[in-house]
This record gives C-alpha cells, structure tokens and sequence, in this order.
C-alpha cells in the first residue's frame, strides 16, 4: 500500500523558483506530486555540499532544475561563478539523481551554437559557443550526460516573462521613456514565454508519471537526452521589440529603428542564427510550442 501511494505522490524538487522558468514551474506542476519548491534562501546552488545534502533528504524522483548564472555579459568577467552554476551544480544533481534513481530535467540554450547554420539546429549538430555562458552551459550539459541518471535537457532560447529581468520587460521600459529605439535586427532566435516553457515541462513529467503506473520503469531512460524547447517561427531583436511595442502601445508606440549588432557592442558575443528545430521534442512527447508571437500576445494579456 505504501509503495502504491508513493507512485501517486512522487516528490518533485523545483530548484531557482524565483526566477522566471522556476516561478512559473512551481505552478505548472501542482498535482502532479509532492512539489518542494527551493529558493536561493533556502538551497544556494554554488554550495555543491549542501545541494548534496538537499537531495538526499527530499530524495526526488524528478528534479527539475531551472537555476543558472544568466547574466550573459557579466559571465565574460565571472567565469568561475556561472562555471560553478552552469557546469557543476548540475554535475552534483546528475551525481546526486543517479544515486537515488530520480530523472534529472534541466534547461539549456541555443548559445551553445555559433549561430553560422543558415537554418534551425537540430539537437545532435556541432555545437560551438562563443562566450563563456554558452560554454559553461555546455559543459552542464556534458557532466549530465555522463553521470548515467536519467535526464532530459531542454534547450530553449530568448526566455522572457512578466517577472525578473529580461528583454520584454526592458522594451517595455524604454518604450514607455524614449520617443526611439534602436534594436539590433541581424540576429534571429525564438523568443520563448517561460510560462509555455514550464507547461511544456509539465506534460512530459504527466507522461513520464503515467508510464511508471503503468510498469514502464525505464520510460524515462528510453528518452534521455537533448531536445529543443522554443516557441514556434523566428523573428529578430528588432522584430521582437516591434511586436511588444505595437500590441502594448499601437499608434503610441515609438519608433523602433533597425540596426546591426556591431553598432551595439556587447562583451558576449551572440549566435546571429539562433533557431532551434523542434522535431524530436514533437516525435518523443507529442509537443509544440504556440509561434512566438501568438504566445507573447497571451503573456501580455495575463
């Protein structure tokens, strides 16, 4: 009988839930078990002997894993610190997963490309980052993979929402302050609603809860691995704020003024091409994310 309970209730452990993906994931994944949400107060990931000790006193069967060092520029300058964050704080959760048969879910970026592919990259193409973020969550991706627990690596790109900081809630900003903006318009990517990135999460967990009641205890081993976790269609920097502006603001809003990346020079350079193909998240789990801009509409009218 209680082996039967546990199966119903399994314990899932939400790392980072004041962040944009972890907020929204504490709410997406109610009723679907035990959910212990940790915010930095309560577990500090750059300590990896208390993530250690976390683990195996909650002792998960999933351990979702939104927490990164995301400051992409300031990453030039502390390496060290988005290392520890991006590399081996997930190495010591894929460690600690293994350990205790839990399925580790954890988020990457479409900055572990190089952005020269003249279309969307596919999971098992060449990856090549060109700043220290993208490295430092490529190497998270490596240590997960060869720590030999069940996982899913969830790539996914240009992340906003109406919480923390991001570029949606910067337009907004200066679109309300400046009569012009001028926006890079030379690099393409997905812009990714963290609230669909965190549904998304929810039904694959729902499936994975469904094949362990019905006896498929390696359900979660057959699908480990990479997949692409954006929204549908593409659009620019400049797009993107074009979009925000003229839903939020229409004839008031300013003028947005095209330009390319090298008149905005930034310490991290970024991929211009930053699509990310989702076929084989749409062939494992039957999933695909609304186009980015029927989901911006929708975080904007939340």
């Amino acid at each position: 009988m209680r082996e039967g309970v546990m199966d119903k209730q399994p314990t899932i452990l939400v790392t980072g839930i004041n962040g944009q993906v972890g907020f929204e994931l504490l709410r997406s994944l109610q009723g679907l078990g035990r959910v212990i949400g940790l915010d930095r107060s309560a577990l500090d990931l750059a300590d990896l002997d208390r993530v250690r000790e976390v683990v195996r006193a909650t002792k998960p069967s999933i351990i979702v894993n939104p927490a990164a060092y995301t400051a992409v520029d300031k990453a030039e300058s502390d390496e060290a610190m988005a290392r520890r964050l991006n590399a081996e704080t997930p190495r010591v959760l894929a460690e600690e997963a293994a350990k205790c048969g839990a399925t580790l879910i954890h988020y990457s970026t479409d900055y572990v490309f190089d952005g020269t592919k003249n279309a969307s990259y596919a999971e098992d193409d060449v990856t090549n980052p060109q700043n220290v973020y993208g490295r430092t969550k490529l190497e998270g991706e490596q240590e997960i993979a060869a720590s030999g627990c069940a996982y899913l690596v969830l790539r996914t790109s240009w992340v906003y929402g109406r919480r923390g900081k991001n570029f949606l809630l910067t337009m907004l900003k200066l679109g309300a302050e400046r009569p012009e903006l001028r926006v890079v318009a030379d690099q393409i990517g997905a812009p990714t609603w963290s609230r669909t990135i965190a549904t998304a999460t929810a039904h694959i967990v729902a499936q994975g809860l469904v094949a362990r009641r019905s006896g498929n205890a390696q359900w979660w081993h057959e699908r480990s691995g990479i997949y692409n976790l954006t929204a549908g269609g593409a659009t620019s920097w400049h797009g993107f704020t074009q979009a925000i502006l003229d839903m939020v603001m229409g004839d008031k809003a300013p003028k947005v003024l095209p330009i390319p990346a090298s008149e905005y020079p930034v310490p991290a350079k970024r991929p211009a091409n930053s699509r990310l193909a989702g076929d084989k998240l749409a062939q494992a789990f039957g999933l695909r994310l609304p186009m980015w801009d029927e989901a911006l509409r929708l975080c904007l009218e939340d």
